[in-house]
C-alpha cells in the first residue's frame, strides 16, 4: 500500500520571514485558499500574539470554507518563569481556536544553556507542561524539535530526552528540525532511524532549512527513513536561504519515490500555485526553479530539440503537464534546424535556403546584442522578413520623447510620433504617466488607431532592460525586452541600441507589428 505523507505548509509563517517576503492580511487569506485547493494537509498561518496581522488572520480564516487543509497556529513552549496555564504565549495559542497548534522547544543543550539560560531538566519540564496544557485546547499538538540535528550531534542523549518529554506529554507528532540548515543527508538518515527505533509508535516529521543547499534532499531522505510529515514553504521562501521548497518536495515524493501527498490530479496545479504565490509576494519568478520554473522544460541545444521531436523523454525527466508546466523551445545563435522548425510559425521544413538564411540572420543579430530566447514576437518577424513573407503594416518615420519634473514633484513624459500607413502620414502627441516608454506607446497607438482599431486591446505587461556590453560604460548597448498582451495572447519583442529610448522604440514597433500581422480579427 502506498504510504501517505502529510504536507505541512509554513509559507505564511516561516516563509514570510524570508528577506523581501511580505504578505498583507488579504494576501494571507488568498494564499490559504490556493493552498487548500492544492491539497496541502496543514497551513501554518502565523504566530498568534506576535503581531496584529496574525491575530486578524486567525479570526478571519475561520470564515473561509476550506475543503481539505487544517489551519495551524505556531508558538513556543512556556517561559521558564511561568506556569503553562498562565503563560501569555500559550494562552494566545489556545485563544486562536484552530484545529492544530505547533510549538517549538529547545533540543540542543547549547541553546538551553546559552539562549534560555535554564537548567537542562527545567527545559524538559517546559516542553512537557506546555504540551499537556495545549492538548486540552486543540485537536492536534505538533512539537517542533528546534535544532534537533545539531543537538543530536552534540549531545544525543539529551536531544532524545527532549523528544521523550514531548512524546510522554502527548504530542501527536514530533517534528525533527534542521534549523541551521547545515546537516548532510546521511546524518539526517542516521538520526531519523535512531529516533524511529527509540520511539517506534511516535509519528515523526521533518523540517529543514536550505543553508547547505540540501533542504529538499534532507527532507526526502527523512521520508525514506520513516518520517510521515514534511514541513516546508512554497518556492522555498524562508529565513536566510529559505525552507525546503515544497514545489520540489511534493513532485519528487509523488512522481519519483512512490508516496502519496496531494494526488496526481492536484499536482497539475503546482506551477499555477507557485506563480500565484510569487505574484502575491510581489517577487519575480525564478525561471530556473525545478519543476515549476519557466526554464524547467526549456530547450535550447539543437541536439536536444531534435531528439525531443522524436521522444519527449530524451531530455524531459517527466511530462511537464504533470506539474502544470509546459515545454518551450528557445532560439539563439546556438540553435539548429530543429529549434527553428519547432518555434517558427512558418513551415520551413522543405525550404533549406530560407532555413540557412534565418540561421545566418539570427547569428548576425545576436552578435549585435540581440537575444531571441524570450522574444518570440521579434523572432517571428525575423523569419517573415528573411523568407519574404513580411508585409510592413506601418512605418515609424520619426519620434521624439521629452521628460520633465514638475514643481510638485510629478514626472511627465511627452512623445511625438510620425507614422506612415499606406502613404498616409499620422502625426500625434501623447503624455505618459509612467515614463517615456509609456508616452511613446500611447503616441504610437494614437497614430495607428484610426486605421487599426484592434490596437485598443493591445497592452504592455512587462518591460526589462539588460546591459549588453557593460565594459563600454556609458557607450554600452542596452537590450530592451517588452512583453505585450492582446486579449489572452502574450508575446515578447526585443530591441538593441546604445540609446535606451531607441531600443525601446524598436521593441515597441516589433510588438505592434506582431499584433497586426498575427492577431488581427479575420
Amino acid at each position: 500500500m502506498t504510504r501517505r505523507i502529510e504536507i505541512y505548509d509554513t509559507t505564511l509563517r516561516d516563509g514570510s520571514q524570508g528577506e523581501g517576503v511580505s504578505f498583507s492580511l488579504v494576501d494571507k487569506l488568498n494564499v490559504t485558499r490556493e493552498l487548500d485547493r492544492l491539497g496541502v494537509d496543514f497551513i501554518e498561518g502565523g504566530w498568534p500574539g506576535s503581531n496584529p496581522k496574525d491575530a486578524d488572520y486567525f479570526r478571519e480564516v475561520k470564515k473561509l470554507k476550506l475543503g481539505h487543509s487544517r489551519i495551524a497556529a505556531f508558538g513556543s513552549t512556556r517561559h521558564a518563569k511561568n506556569l503553562a496555564s498562565g503563560d501569555p504565549n500559550l494562552k494566545q495559542l489556545a485563544a486562536a481556536r484552530v484545529p492544530v497548534i505547533t510549538i517549538f522547544g529547545k533540543t540542543w543543550d547549547l541553546h538551553v544553556r546559552d539562549a534560555l539560560r535554564v537548567a537542562l531538566e527545567d527545559n524538559l519540564k517546559m516542553i512537557s507542561s506546555s504540551i499537556q496544557f495545549l492538548r486540552k485546547k486543540t485537536d492536534l499538538v505538533f512539537y517542533d524539535a528546534e535544532h534537533f540535528f545539531d543537538g543530536f550531534r552534540a549531545n544525543p542523549d539529551y536531544a532524545l530526552k527532549t523528544l521523550a518529554a514531548a512524546a510522554e506529554a502527548g504530542a501527536h507528532e514530533v517534528i525533527l528540525c534542521d534549523t541551521n540548515g547545515g546537516s548532510m543527508p546521511d546524518f539526517v538518515r542516521q538520526a531519523v532511524e535512531t529516533v524511529r527505533r527509540q520511539f517506534s509508535g511516535l509519528p515523526i516529521g521533518i523540517h529543514t532549512h536550505n543553508d547547505g543547499g540540501l533542504a529538499v534532499a534532507n527532507s526526502l531522505e527523512a521520508v525514506r527513513s520513516g518520517c510521515i510529515q514534511v514541513q516546508g514553504a512554497m518556492n522555498g521562501f524562508g529565513e536566510r536561504t529559505g525552507n525546503a521548497d515544497l514545489t520540489q518536495v511534493i513532485p519528487n515524493l509523488e512522481l519519483k519515490m512512490g508516496f502519496r501527498c496531494i494526488g496526481k490530479e492536484k499536482l497539475k496545479r503546482l506551477t499555477e500555485v507557485s506563480r500565484f504565490i510569487f505574484e502575491t509576494a510581489n517577487l519575480p519568478l525564478r525561471d530556473h526553479q525545478p519543476f515549476v520554473g519557466r526554464s524547467a522544460f526549456a530547450h535550447k541545444g539543437g541536439v536536444h530539440v531534435s531528439a525531443l521531436a522524436r521522444n519527449r523523454s530524451t531530455y524531459e525527466h517527466i511530462p511537464p503537464d504533470w506539474v502544470g508546466n509546459e515545454s518551450r523551445v528557445l532560439v539563439s545563435e546556438l540553435s539548429g534546424r530543429s529549434n527553428i522548425l519547432a518555434v517558427s510559425r512558418i513551415d520551413l521544413k522543405d525550404r533549406p535556403k530560407e532555413m540557412k538564411a534565418v540561421l545566418e540572420k539570427l547569428m548576425e543579430l545576436e552578435n549585435q546584442g540581440y537575444a531571441f530566447e524570450n522574444a518570440d514576437g521579434s523572432f517571428d518577424l525575423l523569419v517573415r522578413k528573411v523568407t519574404g513573407l513580411y508585409r510592413q503594416p506601418f512605418r515609424l518615420k520619426s519620434f521624439r520623447v521629452m521628460s520633465e519634473i514638475c514643481s510638485d514633484g510629478r514626472s511627465i513624459s511627452e512623445a511625438t510620433v510620425k507614422a506612415d500607413v499606406d502613404g498616409q502620414e499620422y502625426h500625434t502627441v501623447a503624455e505618459g504617466d509612467h515614463g517615456p516608454v509609456d508616452a511613446l506607446d500611447k503616441a504610437l497607438r494614437k497614430a495607428l488607431l484610426p486605421v487599426y482599431e484592434e490596437l485598443a486591446h493591445l497592452r504592455l505587461v512587462d518591460y526589462k532592460v539588460h546591459i549588453v556590453n557593460a565594459q563600454a560604460s556609458v557607450a554600452a548597448k542596452v537590450r530592451v525586452v517588452i512583453e505585450s498582451a492582446y486579449h489572452t495572447r502574450i508575446w515578447s519583442t526585443v530591441g538593441v541600441s546604445e540609446n535606451i529610448i531607441e531600443a525601446s522604440a524598436l521593441a515597441l514597433v516589433d510588438s505592434v507589428e506582431y499584433a497586426l500581422l498575427n492577431l488581427r480579427s479575420k
